[in-house]
Parts: structure tokens; C-alpha cells; sequence
């Protein structure tokens, strides 16, 4: 039996999945930091204004990755520690385009997820958009 994912794993998942891309981005953004140091100058302040965009690029990253591994797995690494997938509404895997506008909904308004809690499938705004469904395969 199949059922739908709650708010639990499903939180639990984008938590993993946020917190991996931000030690991601983190450790090359300081690894840049500490190249522009030893270079010099004007490569230090090429490296301020990367750190600077950090923040805003932040989610981005966030729904690049997460597009990367719907459209190609159909889980995340922390939707796979939890033994959620996303699927689409007809069962089938999610295509590119649709995990892109996903995951940017879910990276930019990540209170559009909320929805899944008064929602008989579990389903968030940004799943009702694209329309997909958060899994746990039985």
C-alpha cells in the first residue's frame, strides 16, 4: 500500500536537503574567500560580493539541487533517508520543468507547504501547482 507523506518526513526531508546545500555552497563560498585572500585584492573583493550574494542565491541552489534529484531519482537524498519519492499526479516520474517550478516554489515560499497539513493527500500549494504528490511506497 501506498500512501501520502505528512509533515513530518516531509519536513524532516527539506530540512536535510537545505542544510546539505548550505554546507555545500558554504564550504566552496569560504574555499573562494580563502583563494581571494592569497591572490590578492581585487579577487578579495570578487569574493566579498560572491559571499554577499550567497544568501540570495541560497535558495536557488536549493531548487537547482532539488529539481536535479526529482527529475533524475524522484527523491532528494533526504527524501530518501525518510523513504519519501515525489511522483506525478498519474504515478509517473516528475519531469524537469515541473520539479524546477517546484522546487523554486518550495526554496523561495516554503509556506506554500503548509497546505499538505489541512489537505486529504498531503499535498502542499506547490504540489497542487505542479501537480505531484509526496509518496511513502509501501
Amino acid at each position: 500500500m501506498t500512501g501520502y507523506a505528512g509533515l513530518v518526513s516531509r519536513s524532516l526531508a527539506y530540512l536535510i536537503d537545505t542544510f546539505t546545500v548550505a554546507l555545500f555552497a558554504g564550504a566552496g563560498v569560504a574555499a573562494l574567500g580563502m583563494v581571494a585572500s592569497v591572490i590578492g585584492t581585487r579577487a578579495h573583493q570578487f569574493a566579498e560580493a560572491i559571499v554577499s550574494g550567497y544568501l540570495v542565491f541560497l535558495p536557488a541552489l536549493l531548487a537547482v539541487y532539488c529539481a536535479l534529484f526529482w527529475s533524475l531519482a524522484g527523491r532528494t537524498p533526504g527524501m530518501a533517508v525518510l523513504g519519501v519519492r515525489v511522483i506525478r499526479a498519474d504515478g509517473r516520474p516528475v519531469r524537469w520543468f515541473a520539479a524546477l517550478v517546484r522546487g523554486l516554489l518550495l526554496a523561495y515560499l516554503p509556506i506554500l507547504a503548509l497546505w499538505l497539513v489541512v489537505d486529504r493527500r498531503h499535498q502542499g500549494l506547490h504540489d497542487k501547482i505542479v501537480r505531484t504528490s509526496v509518496i511513502r511506497p509501501g
